[in-house]
């Protein structure tokens, strides 16, 4: 059955905000370097700088969940999009630390928002049989955001200028600038307008998005889940209710494993990491993290026509499972350092390129499709921002507490710490991932309704 024309280029232009999200958390890597230099700053400072980010991610997501239900997605994306196009202003033009950290809180509000209301759109504007790969281009646009940054480093970078790090923040600012312009032609989600009463323009749209066999179906379900809501009190709390703790549990869950599994160590700290092999320039310990990136698009990409074919349960398998080893490979490379000699820069890649293989085509791109699947449509704003509140509190821990751990306990312990929480994540995965292809976002909410497990979807 052929995909409708106009799904996928809304899918993709929707999801530049994905590429934003990357872009400006991956930037930090091969700037703080220069930054540390620039102003002469501690490794708590330098930690600082980078969770700054995740700590307006954490405002953005908490305090923005009901307003994506109020406002519409539409218009939630363009108003992040401003943010976005300012912060890399207000960065790459910033006087004092002070002003950058403020930059980056507001940039971490718009990535906050951005993380969870674009998988949503996305998840509202699909056909069933297709959402998993169009909301996982989301997660492939976020790679792409994360290997851009880390070219546009390695570009601008000069270890002879240490103020090399504002430009590096200033390209930010036109992947926002297309983001703002695309998303005016792009339609509100009919799911969004069906839900406010707006019956005639959320159907018109409907028709030109989702598979012509399944509309009215569609249509009968949203009606009968929209009278459901009605008739029942909807608030925040209705996602605190038995019937969804299942949902709640596999939302929290699969982002608490994702990234206390260390991914975002590797994101932000790999110029760090690689100096510690051994690379000494600034410039060249940004090459092996290109290296990573490219492999994480590719890695993404390879998911985003698995999704669909071979399940949620069984890419979550293959990756934590892939996960597990290399995480214990590279904690084994710093812990024989003195023997691997010169080598260890080349055993560190190897083992951080399988580890980003096994999640990025696993929890990488699960977190977000799964959070945009498992709510039911009157409280999937509410659900989503709890997913991405934890999805960046985690983040920010784990961001703050990386290099404390390495100099308390040695990075060859940390690594090793992050392989047997994801050795937990395993067995927790067997309760809990559900499999969610090819059924519709209401059938899924009918199955909750009923009581049934995650295992057993």
């Amino acid at each position: 059955m052929k995909l409708k024309s106009k799904v996928l280029p809304i899918a993709i232009i929707a999801a530049t905000g994905g590429l934003l999200f990357g872009f400006d958390t991956g930037v930090i890597s091969g700037a703080l370097p220069f930054l540390k230099q620039y102003w002469q700053l501690s490794d708590t400072s330098i930690e600082w700088i980078t969770t700054t980010v995740l700590i307006g991610a954490v405002i953005g997501a908490l305090g923005s969940g009901r307003l994506s239900d109020i406002l519409g997605r539409k218009r939630m994306i363009i108003v992040n999009a401003i943010i976005f196009a300012i912060g890399a202003v207000g960065c790459a033009y910033a006087n004092s630390v002070e002003l950058l950290v403020a930059m980056r809180i507001a940039i971490g509000i718009a990535i906050g928002i951005t993380s969870y209301v674009v998988p949503m759109y996305i998840s509202e504007i699909s056909p069933a049989r297709v959402r998993g790969a169009l909301v996982t281009l989301n997660q492939l646009m976020i790679t792409i955001g994360i290997l851009l940054s880390y070219i546009t480093d390695y570009w601008l970078s000069n270890d002879n200028n240490p103020a090399s790090w504002r430009g590096m923040f200033l390209v930010g600012f036109f992947p926002a600038a297309v983001l703002l312009a695309g998303m005016f032609f792009l339609p509100e989600t009919p799911r969004w307008l069906i839900s406010k009463g707006r019956w005639e323009e959320g159907e018109k749209i409907l028709r030109t998005l989702e598979d012509e066999d399944l509309v009215e179906q569609t249509l009968q379900d949203l009606k009968a889940d929209v009278q459901l809501s009605r008739s029942q009190k909807t608030s925040a709390a209705e996602v605190l209710k038995p019937w969804l703790r299942v949902p709640l549990i596999i939302t929290i869950g699969i982002f608490f494993f994702q990234q206390f599994s260390g991914v975002n160590t590797i994101i932000y700290y790999s110029p760090i990491i690689f100096k510690m092999a051994g690379i000494v320039s600034n410039t060249a310990s940004i090459i092996p993290a290109i290296i990573i990136g490219t492999v994480n698009v590719l890695a993404c990409l390879f998911s985003v026509f698995m999704l669909d074919k071979m399940g949620r349960r069984k890419l979550y398998f293959a990756g934590i499972i892939g996960m597990i080893p290399s995480l214990a490979l590279l904690g084994a490379c710093f812990h024989f350092k003195e023997a691997l000699g010169s080598n260890l820069p080349v055993f560190a890649v190897l083992s951080i390129v399988v580890y980003i293989i096994s999640i990025a085509i696993s929890l990488a791109p699960l977190g977000w499709l799964l959070i945009s699947e498992v709510f039911p449509l009157n409280v999937r704003g509410v659900g989503m921002s709890i997913g991405s509140l934890a999805h960046w509190g985690f983040n920010a821990v784990i961001a703050f507490t990386f290099l404390k751990l390495v100099n308390s306990l040695g990075i060859d312990v940390t690594f090793y710490i992050y392989s047997f929480i994801c050795l937990a994540g395993l067995v927790w995965g067997y309760y809990y991932i559900p499999e969610t292809k090819g059924k519709s976002l209401e059938d899924i909410e009918n199955f909750w309704r009923t009581g049934g497990s995650a295992r057993k979807l």
